[in-house]
């Protein structure tokens, strides 16, 4: 009778471990490691710390209302040679009295799907107002405000502008405060310290066309400040999108990375 329970016992607890091992497989295997960046990936502070950040998608001050998947940290990420074409650009800004603002860099695949998923939820228009007052969603994506693809997943697109110095600092946005039209004048806008571009960043309208006719005067000329002080280090503007450009020639042309933004994902990229 002893001998019986002893072994009863002894199935139980290899019952047991067993039960353990099929409950902690699949945790262990599903932790799977956020991809990391190529080594050709740099922190844009780490080439050049005097360009301001104001990194849009990290916060809830979007079109989308809400951190996009992807932004662990507010930073600016790129491939190499275009951190290095921001930095010249930037000495000859200096030497004028402005200085550049990035909004958006290196943007992970993770952060575009939520940007479709956001596109196809109709119901979801709480940023409407600011970002896209005059466009029915139901268009975003053939009017091509939204795509499936981003060419800032490939490392060297960035969007920016420009700050006359010394720099005010701007605002924080608070979630649920009224929001007014992105195209609307510059002092009717949400405040934003950069020079009078004509619309604000991410403003989905004709007006942010580069070359709209209808911005003429000091919007005219601070559209064509920045567009020189880029072009001249080879970038090249997206008509569409005043603040969008991209630099030439890319090194992952036909790439599109996931890993998230983050200090880590660089590892010891310098």
């Amino acid at each position: 009778m002893i001998r019986t329970a002893a072994v009863l016992r002894k199935l139980a607890a290899l019952t047991t471990a067993a039960l353990l091992g099929v409950a902690v497989a699949p945790s262990t295997a599903s932790a799977t490691p956020d991809p990391k960046a190529p080594k050709e990936f740099v922190a844009l502070s780490d080439v050049d710390p005097t360009i301001i950040q104001e990194m849009r998608y990290f916060t809830e001050h979007n079109f989308v209302g809400e951190p996009i998947d992807g932004y662990k940290k507010p930073m600016c990420i790129l491939t190499r040679p275009a951190a290095k074409a921001l930095h010249k650009a930037q000495a000859g800004l200096l030497k004028k009295g402005y200085s550049l603002k990035v909004y958006d860099c290196y943007r992970p695949q993770r952060a575009v799907d939520h940007f479709v998923r956001w596109a196809k939820d109709l119901d979801d228009q709480r940023m409407k107002p600011e970002f896209y007052p005059q466009v029915d969603k139901t268009r975003l994506f053939a009017d091509g405000y939204i795509a499936e693809k981003s060419g800032h997943s490939r490392g060297s697109t960035v969007d920016l502008t420009i700050v006359k110095l010394p720099a005010r600092p701007t605002r924080p946005y608070v979630p649920g405060e009224q929001l007014a039209a992105c195209y609307g004048a510059q002092k009717d806008r949400f405040p934003d310290n950069s020079v009078d571009m004509g619309t604000g960043f991410d403003c989905f309208d004709t007006l942010a066309h580069t070359d709209d006719p209808r911005v003429q005067g000091v919007q005219r000329a601070n559209r064509d400040l920045l567009r020189d002080a880029l072009g001249g280090e080879g970038f090249v503007n997206l008509p569409e999108e005043w603040w969008h450009y991209t630099y030439k020639p890319e090194l992952f042309p036909d790439t599109y990375f996931d890993f998230p933004i983050s200090r880590r994902s660089l590892g010891g990229n310098k």
